[in-house]
């Protein structure tokens, strides 16, 4: 359903050097590659999965953005994000907008999901959203649903109480920063300040990080929620579950969850709006003749009466037999669109029957088939 963690797909610790990436990259590299594992899709995948890691923590831009917004730092469809927006330029020129307009501009009405923080310290931002799809039926989409579903979370890490540090050891000042979790590197008249590269910028760092969660301290590990979907949701809409997206970064609050609902196609029934349709088969006779039939709708059987004389694609209205939406006040209709179905493999009986019968049309004239009168005349028209 979601990305898997790059630091975790390479199996290095959060503040891993370029070099422990590439040394890492390159072992994962050598063991899933396709020449290696020709018939393996396992393979493949892995190794798609550590190029596109490397790809991004090898680059630092991408990695201090992955760092602060997590994928959706990283990603093209997302703007504001990883530095892209707004939130990059103040960060980038914080200490000058501060100096002419106050520490509100550089600290205050953070973009791109950033939560808050001090100036020169660990910037606190929101933790990603996560988008899940469901699949229903139109009948839990019509009278409701309720579910559980398995999505990723992350736990504190027992084997460090959530230090991130091996036990016995401790995470220590970030000798590039001196703890302050920003470098400043001056220009002439500018000024500029950076997340420190080292210690990403939380002020410290891991010298030795825990073999369990590779100095995160904390474990990814899956969890169950209860989804409600409201009667009468629609194909494409999104259900939020505040708070169960991926955790904030230095202590920023979670992200949410986005469970987008998809409806499966029905054998009967095509959904437009609040109203149902459906195609139905009727005899011959029935068309001919007249006679009340049976229709099936979401509420159970229905029935409507077929005048005498329907043609073929007449269609039907059922007042309130349709989908009450989620933002409807009143319940959609059912449109039954007839189709007069034409008897196959008859016998020589019903052959000769039908022979009579249309003899019998012929010689009452036009007024047993007006439609077939008033297009011979439009032919007929048309070659004079």
């Amino acid at each position: 359903m979601a990305k898997r963690d790059y630091y975790d797909v390479l199996g290095v610790a959060r503040n891993a050097s370029d070099e422990e990436i590439k040394k890492s990259y390159r072992k994962l590299a050598m063991k899933f590659h396709p020449d290696r594992n020709p018939d393996s899709k396992d393979a493949e995948e892995h190794f798609k999965e550590a190029k596109e890691a490397y790809e991004m923590l090898s680059d630092q831009q991408k990695r201090a953005a992955y760092d602060q917004y997590g994928h959706a730092g990283v990603d093209p469809n997302m703007s504001g994000a990883g530095g892209q927006g707004f939130g990059g330029f103040a960060e980038a020129f914080g200490d000058i907008f501060g100096d002419i307009f106050g520490a509100g501009m550089a600290g205050g009405g953070q973009a791109g999901g950033r939560a808050g923080g001090g100036r020169g310290g660990a910037q606190v931002y929101r933790g990603a959203d996560l988008r899940y799809s469901m699949e229903i039926t139109l009948e839990q989409a019509a009278h409701g649903y309720e579910t559980q579903i398995r999505v990723p979370s992350w736990e504190g890490c027992e084997v460090c109480s959530g230090s991130g540090a091996k036990p016995g050891t401790k995470a220590a000042t970030c000798p590039t920063c001196a703890g302050q979790g920003a470098v400043r590197m001056s220009q002439g008249f500018f000024s500029i300040q950076q997340t420190c590269p080292k210690c990403h910028g939380s002020g410290t760092y891991i010298p030795e990080p825990c073999t369990a969660c590779h100095g995160a301290g904390k474990i990814k590990k899956t969890k169950t929620l209860e989804v409600k979907v409201p009667a009468g949701i629609d194909d494409g809409m999104r259900i939020r579950s505040s708070g169960n997206g991926e955790p904030g970064l230095n202590g920023g609050p979670p992200g949410d969850l986005y469970v987008e609902i998809h409806i499966k196609a029905h054998t009967v029934f095509e959904r437009d709006g609040d109203d149902l349709h459906c195609q139905m088969p009727i005899s011959f006779a029935i068309a001919a003749l007249g006679g009340e039939i049976e229709v099936p709708t979401l509420a159970g059987k229905g029935s409507f009466e077929v005048p005498e004389g329907t043609q073929s694609g007449k269609t039907f209205r059922l007042r309130g037999k349709g989908i009450k939406g989620v933002r409807s006040a009143i319940q959609g209709d059912l449109y039954v669109h007839v189709m007069v179905e034409t008897p196959v493999k008859l016998t020589d009986t019903q052959r000769d029957l039908l022979k009579q019968f249309d003899a019998s049309l012929t010689e009452g004239g036009s007024r047993h088939s007006p439609q077939s009168k008033g297009w011979f005349d439009r032919v007929k028209s048309f070659f004079d």
